[in-house]
């Protein structure tokens, strides 16, 4: 973090909420912190590149009219590094109440390409990552009995498609770790979100490979739903409703006909 950033204290006229963003300069993560900003939020900014997390900073503050969002550049694989980031930002904001995981990425392999280097990526990001980051929030949140954790799963942890085995395999056990931490946590009066998104028009659909989009929604629609989950404590999110079903009905199909399906 950077001088001249400095959150006001929070102060019993004018109480808030403070939470972390791991990814912040994607997409989905710009459009929420855009969105926390408005809504009074102060906020940890975390992602790699220090130089586009201060620009998000500076609009969001310019928005506010005063500091609410604070920049941390972090790559979510270093992971002996986080338990001393955590600890500092928690230190700076004043406390947490919030914390969401949205980091990830994605590469789309061809239908007979195998690219171990490329699904480990997946894995570290999209998954240890956020393991990583939870194993040092969680502990605090139960310590307190309260807080919020929201973790940015995919449609596509929910079946073993053919498409991309690597990411596939990468969002289902972030789906099944989010799980596993909601029955843990609720009985603390933690609450845990799993969002699935589906198709979201961010710059992961124009890279080469991309499946055709359909059924697509904008990063603002998918922050305004992210907002809503939180608002009511909610815990297994799709953020286009039309995915619930389809997913509903591919994870009911039979394993001797979904293996033939092309997608």
């Amino acid at each position: 973090m950077t001088d001249p950033y400095k959150i006001p204290p929070s102060t019993p006229l004018k109480p808030r909420k403070r939470t972390i963003v791991i990814g912040a300069t994607g997409g989905i993560g710009a459009a929420l912190a855009r969105k926390l900003g408005a809504q009074g939020f102060s906020m940890a900014l975390v992602d790699r590149e220090l130089k586009s997390l201060q620009v998000l900073c500076d609009e969001i503050n310019k928005q506010a009219g005063e500091t609410v969002a604070l920049p941390y550049a972090q790559d979510v694989t270093e992971y002996k590094s986080i338990s001393h980031s955590l600890s500092k930002i928690i230190a700076e904001l004043g406390g947490l109440e919030l914390f969401i995981y949205v980091a990830g990425v994605i590469y789309f392999p061809g239908p007979e390409e195998y690219n171990f280097q490329q699904d480990l990526k997946m894995v570290e990001v999209n998954l240890l990552g956020g393991m990583a980051w939870l194993s040092e929030v969680a502990p605090l949140f139960q310590a307190a009995k309260s807080g919020q954790i929201v973790g940015v799963s995919s449609v596509a942890g929910d079946r073993g498609r053919i498409g991309n085995p690597g990411y596939n395999a990468s969002k289902a056990a972030f789906t099944s770790y989010l799980e596993s931490l909601r029955n843990r946590l609720t009985r603390h009066g933690v609450n845990v979100i799993t969002i699935k998104p589906g198709m979201v028009r961010t710059s992961m659909l124009t890279l080469p490979g991309a499946p055709r989009p359909v059924l697509t929604v904008s990063a603002e629609q998918a922050a305004d739903r992210i907002w809503k989950a939180i608002r009511k404590r909610q815990q297994v999110v799709y953020v286009a409703g039309i995915w619930h079903w389809i997913m509903l009905v591919i994870r009911h199909i039979p394993s001797f006909l979904f293996r033939r399906v092309s997608f």
